[in-house]
Order: structure tokens, then C-alpha cells, then sequence
């Protein structure tokens, strides 16, 4: 039983690999049909702020449940290790399912099938990264010493960091009672037109070298191929909309791309 659910994880996390090649095309395609790209009345809209809390959920409660040794005891999470990592995980969906959500201003509806993939995502993803972690993660008793481990803790931590001020830049642009769009100016938003997107990468990114492993790095590869797509089309509507936008801006990457 133990040897097929290790495959099973392994699988799913080439697929999610494999899902994220297919979304980068798609999203490449079509775009990200949402918030300031969705068309008024195209589909049934949720409440941003309702969305955003229970399409999050499951990454919140899955590794809660697993610290909690719902199914079968988390007989790995007696290592230091995999407790760190998964505390990785958690500290970042409690930040985007329990706060992020009440920082909303306003926000136009989520259209009921955007919400549905990210609710469906979110499961897939938490059961394969607590399962694994709680489960499966085997760690020398050396490896918080690793410069892997060392190195991926203070990437995950930047990118958070990066990730949680440009949210807020974006939620200052407007002051009480202005309506319309502006230039994000501020932090990263001086040097790329996505710094949020940047941050989240560059922290899953360090949590991907921090577990080394590849359900780790699947999750990266994902959120790159879905955030990069994004912020393409806001680089895109950024340098359309305002006649004054910074040329010398990248999309997503300072300095490169």
C-alpha cells in the first residue's frame, strides 16, 4: 500500500508538471479570463472575497489534517526537516486563505469556473505536497544544514515577503473614493509589471529547493507556467493603457525578461 501511494504521489506530480505546460499554452492562447479581463455578465460571478477563502481552503486543511494524523499517522513529521517544510506550506496558505482575503477593496466577481479549477487545484496540490511531506519525505539528519535547505528557506522567505508588500502596493494605488486603474509604483513595480507574481514564484521556488524533491519542484514549474502567462497579459494592458508606462520595464523577471 505504501509502495503505490509513493507512486501515486511521484505520478501526480509529473502530471502537475505535465499541467502546467498545458496551461502556460492555453492561458497563452486565451488568457486569464478574470478580474479586469472578464467580460461583464459572461459568467455566473462569486464573491471575490467568498471565492478566494474556500478555493484556498483545501491547501489550509489538508496539511492541518495530516499534522493532525487524520488517515494514518504522520510518521514523518517527527523529523524537523519535514515539519519546517510543510510549516512552509502552511504559513503561506494561512496568509492567502485567512488574511489576504479581508484585504480585498472591493474586486469584481470570480467567475464560477476560474473558481472551480483553483478549488480543484488546491486539493490536488495540498493532498500531494502534505501527504508527501507528512508520509513519505525521507531527510539526512543533517539536511537543515544542507545549502539546499539553507539557500530554499531564505528564497521561500523573500518571495513571501516580495509576494505580501507588492499586494499591498496593489491594494494602495487607489485612495478611498478614486475608481479606475493606475501605474503600481514602489518597490518592485519600479524594475517589473508583475512583482506580486515574482515574489510567489521565487518562494515556491526556494521551497522547491529547500525539499528537493520532485513534488516540490512540480508545484515551482506549475506556478511559474501560470503566473508568467498572467503577467505577460498585464505587461501587455499595462504598456496599452497608459501611454506613460515605464519602457524600461520587464514583465516579470528584473532586468531579463
Amino acid at each position: 500500500m505504501e509502495l503505490a501511494e509513493r507512486f501515486l504521489l511521484d505520478a501526480l506530480a509529473y502530471l502537475e508538471c505535465a499541467l502546467g505546460v498545458v496551461c502556460y499554452m492555453l492561458l497563452k492562447l486565451r488568457g486569464s479570463p478574470y478580474g479586469r479581463y472578464s467580460s461583464p455578465g459572461s459568467a455566473f460571478g462569486l464573491p471575490a472575497r467568498a471565492a478566494w477563502v474556500v478555493q484556498e481552503l483545501p491547501s489550509l486543511a489538508l496539511p492541518l489534517l495530516a499534522c493532525a494524523g487524520a488517515g494514518a499517522p504522520a510518521e514523518r513529521l517527527n523529523r524537523w526537516p519535514n515539519c519546517i517544510l510543510l510549516a512552509m506550506f502552511l504559513v503561506h496558505y494561512a496568509q492567502r486563505t485567512l488574511v489576504f482575503p479581508f484585504l480585498i477593496r472591493g474586486g469584481k466577481p470570480t467567475p464560477l469556473y476560474v473558481f472551480l479549477l483553483a478549488f480543484v487545484f488546491c486539493t490536488y496540490n495540498g493532498y500531494l505536497q502534505s501527504r508527501y511531506l507528512s508520509q513519505y519525505a525521507v531527510y539526512a539528519d543533517d539536511w537543515l544544514r544542507d545549502p539546499r535547505f539553507l539557500t530554499g528557506s531564505a528564497l521561500w522567505l523573500i518571495g513571501m515577503l516580495i509576494n505580501i508588500h507588492s499586494d499591498h502596493v496593489l491594494r494602495n494605488l487607489r485612495k478611498p473614493g478614486e475608481t479606475g486603474y493606475k501605474i503600481p509604483r514602489g518597490g518592485l513595480f519600479e524594475y517589473i509589471s508583475a512583482a506580486n507574481y515574482f515574489g510567489e514564484v521565487v518562494e515556491w521556488c526556494g521551497y522547491a529547493l529547500a525539499c528537493w524533491s520532485i513534488q516540490g519542484w512540480a508545484f515551482a514549474v506549475f506556478t511559474f507556467c501560470v503566473l508568467f502567462t498572467r503577467a505577460q497579459q498585464h505587461h501587455k494592458w499595462y504598456h496599452e493603457k497608459f501611454e506613460d508606462y515605464p519602457k524600461f520595464r520587464k514583465i516579470m523577471i528584473p532586468f531579463l525578461v
